[in-house]
């Protein structure tokens, strides 16, 4: 009997949901692109649908090198809109939120990492 490979299908289920976040609470990520991403609207239908389907192409064997080389530039290219969001509410002394945002910017080494396996 095959092994399940459950990371995978959690990796997939995140991006898939994170992808459909972006679709039903659009302003949420709205607050947190950067000023100087022009056209934020577009950059959120962009990264939402972005991860939507790399979520689905790495549940595919012959699509999962190439899905996980694309969450991993997506990673990457959002990097900025977590470092905004962190000065964001770091300015505004939300200490939870500080904690929050501080905590998330590692992870995402730990969440490129994680896709790395997949390549």
């Amino acid at each position: 009997m095959p092994s399940i490979d459950y990371s995978l299908y959690i990796q997939a289920a995140v991006y898939i949901l994170a992808g459909i976040t972006h679709f039903i609470v659009p302003n949420f990520f709205l607050k947190i692109i950067p000023k100087w991403v022009p056209a934020p609207k577009l950059a959120n239908l962009i990264a939402g649908g972005a991860e939507l389907i790399l979520g689905g192409l790495l549940l595919l064997p012959s699509t999962q090198s190439i899905a996980a080389w694309g969450i991993i530039a997506l990673l990457i290219a959002v990097f900025p809109a977590n470092i905004y969001h962190f000065q964001k509410v770091r300015q505004k002394g939300n200490t939870l939120w500080t904690i929050i945002t501080a905590i998330r910017l590692p992870m995402q080494g730990l969440l490129i990492y994680w896709a790395y396996l997949y390549t």
